[in-house]
């Protein structure tokens, strides 16, 4: 074999490795894969029978990015969903979507000393703790039956709204958990005995239907010094059970309670004096209890307790959403 074929040879040998390297990428050169994004709207099905992305809501509420900025929904298809359901802090802008308000239940049934040894704090079928969630066409339901404290839902995060949803319970039922919380109910119906809206937030309900199931009282806020509105409701309809015939609009669960009733028809089930003191006549001279412009046969202004306050048209004006829903981060719900 001559020189020249040597040489040939020789250029073959060290060319051919990096002709075939230049036939495949690399690793590292490959495209990247599509990085979610927290801006990107995300949709995500729930269905029982799995024709769904989930057979569970919890599932689909851990399937979305923490701190989300713009709004992943959940459309959740009919069916009865028996779980005992968290929005974490981190899961941010989460819509619950419902196909129809009677068909999707969510539903669990823990009380108060149950034999998991459960709190009114901790008995929640839903517990929400981010902000800016959403939940619209839903039924809310703790099954545990009269046994005591048992919430359906309970509610910490901030700007939370829920439209057109059913909250199902008897004692506790919704739970409006902590003080820097503003909470907005558009057409909702709330179902309960005892208490049952109760806390510290600052909540809005509007339009909503109020049925008491037994005598006792509708609400229990804990509203604190520092807020000036704690739970008002505007043009709602209180309604009840035959066997209900005395309820009260309200008791203070803290000294600071404010509840304030403005254009709500009231039925006969209301008792004339339409406030309670808790068994303390202290909290008349710190609590808020006040109507404008109540109707119906519950509606019985020289009847109630003298330390509750009739407004005038005046006072009347300052409950707007706007005004009720003023922070540091104003905020006003869209109505519908």
């Amino acid at each position: 074999m001559n020189i020249l074929s040597l040489s040939l040879i020789s250029g073959l040998l060290l060319t051919a490795p990096t002709l075939y390297a230049q036939t495949t990428l690399p690793a590292a050169q490959s495209k990247p894969a599509e990085i979610p994004s927290f801006n990107k709207p995300v949709r995500l099905v729930v269905a029982t029978d799995g024709s769904g992305d989930y057979r569970t809501v919890q599932e689909a509420v851990m399937a979305v990015r923490d701190f989300m900025q713009v709004e992943a929904t959940i459309f959740i298809k009919n069916g009865i969903y028996k779980e005992k359901l968290l929005i974490p802090s981190q899961k941010t802008h989460i819509t619950l979507l419902g196909e129809s308000k009677e068909g999707v239940v969510i539903t669990y049934g823990d009380y108060s000393g149950d034999a998991e040894k459960h709190t009114t704090y901790t008995s929640s079928t839903v517990r929400v703790q981010g902000n800016d969630f959403r939940a619209e066409n839903i039924t809310f339901e703790n099954s545990a039956g009269r046994v005591g404290q048992a919430v359906a839902l309970h509610v910490e995060g901030d700007r939370a709204t829920f439209r057109h949803c059913r909250l199902l319970g008897n004692q506790d039922t919704l739970f409006l958990a902590i003080e820097n919380s503003r909470q907005y109910y558009q057409g909702c119906y709330i179902e309960s005995t005892t208490d049952f809206i109760f806390g510290a937030s600052t909540a809005v309900f509007d339009r909503c239907t109020i049925f008491s199931k037994s005598n006792s009282y509708i609400t229990a806020a804990s509203t604190t010094p520092r807020q000036r509105f704690g739970l008002v409701f505007l043009n709602c309809q209180l309604t009840a059970a035959p066997e209900a015939q005395k309820v009260y609009l309200g008791r203070p669960w803290r000294p600071h309670a404010r509840t304030v009733f403005l254009n709500t028809d009231m039925g006969s089930h209301i008792t004339p004096a339409g406030w309670d003191n808790w068994r303390n006549p202290e909290n008349e001279q710190t609590a808020f209890y006040a109507e404008y412009q109540s109707r119906g046969p519950g509606a019985n202004p020289k009847g109630r307790v003298a330390w509750s306050k009739q407004l005038t048209s005046k006072e009347a004006k300052q409950y707007t959403l706007k005004n009720i829903f003023a922070g540091t981060e104003p905020w006003v719900p869209q109505s519908k």
